[in-house]
């Protein structure tokens, strides 16, 4: 009996030995973002050595919530350190505790980064991406790709001398083949993604109020509407309103507003499903903010607030 006990037990643990992660787990860290694989080193020891060790984790550094909250410029430098200078994408989405001198430290330290994002990092200034800019294409021809918009007060000055250091990076056959952006597509590229006809900068001068934004084309082609007659209906989402759930331009006659208060055209505010009460729809940027009804049908947040009496931030 002892030895049949024992004999089970032994199986027992060796059948609940762990395996080993399979190998197509480890190629997937290099596609991660940081705080992600970070998280991964937690999983188990061979991943845990993968990351501490590899460098391949490290190329391309995308930082983007929870961890860009608290990024600031020492973890930063850890982080990217872990490239051992062979760094290729240093994507900071929304780290507002990063300073000129953090992003400099480590173009200094990385010259081969082709792909430089940095949307929202309040932290720096126009003059410190000129800086990190000019350092790059001074010591390497790899930059080819750069994202600034929400940084603030960049003129057009700086933008024509980042434009200008980034055109020598790129051949005029690929200048010349940029693809249309398109105002409902903006939060879907990803850092990781490297197109021939990619815009070296993110930011244009709008063509209809000549201010440095992010200038949006129509999906419909070279379309004319009344409302500009003279040009085509290109330009910054303060010039030119557009639809949420298509991108394309809206006159003064078809805008509807949805539930979210973003506006739609109105062969998009006809075809989404609607609220019960105020029969105004959310954009597909929204659509998680349905609530149901006890015969379930579809409620906006207004409506469900107004019939319970409370509103969503009173319980937060």
């Amino acid at each position: 009996m002892e030895e049949s006990s024992k004999s089970s037990s032994s199986q027992g643990s060796t059948m609940e030995q762990p395996q080993p992660p399979h190998e197509a787990m480890f190629l997937v860290l290099a596609y991660l973002p940081v705080y992600e694989v970070l998280v991964m080193s937690q999983v188990c020891i061979s991943l845990r050595d993968a990351v501490r060790n590899d460098i391949l984790p490290w190329l391309n550094a995308v930082v983007e919530w929870p961890l860009s909250s608290r990024l600031n410029d020492e973890i930063l430098m850890k982080i990217t350190s872990k490239a051992n200078g062979g760094l290729r994408t240093l994507a900071l989405m929304n780290c507002m505790h990063v300073t000129d001198e953090g992003l400099q430290r480590v173009v200094e330290q990385n010259p081969l980064i082709s792909k430089l994002h940095v949307p929202a990092c309040t932290g720096i200034t126009p003059e410190g991406i000129l800086r990190a800019v000019k350092t790059l294409c001074q010591r390497s021809n790899c930059l080819n790709t750069l994202s600034i918009n929400g940084i603030y007060n960049i003129q057009k000055e700086h933008l024509d001398m980042l434009t200008l250091n980034l055109k020598n990076n790129l051949p005029l056959e690929e200048q010349q083949k940029q693809q249309p952006i398109y105002y409902h597509e903006r939060g879907s590229i990803s850092v990781f993604k490297r197109e021939e006809n990619q815009h070296l900068v993110d930011l244009e001068t709008c063509p209809k109020c000549f201010e440095v934004r992010m200038v949006y084309d129509c999906p419909r082609g070279h379309c004319k509407r009344g409302e500009w007659p003279l040009a085509p209906c290109r330009g910054c989402k303060f010039c030119i309103p557009r639809c949420e759930n298509c991108g394309r331009c809206i006159g003064s006659e078809e805008l509807e507003e949805g539930a979210c208060e973003d506006i739609l055209c109105l062969e998009c505010w006809l075809q989404l499903p609607k609220c019960s009460f105020c029969n105004k729809p959310y954009c597909k940027q929204h659509t998680n903010w349905w609530s149901t009804s006890s015969d379930s049908s579809l409620i906006c947040k207004v409506c469900d607030e107004n019939s319970h009496g409370y509103t969503y931030t009173d319980v937060l």
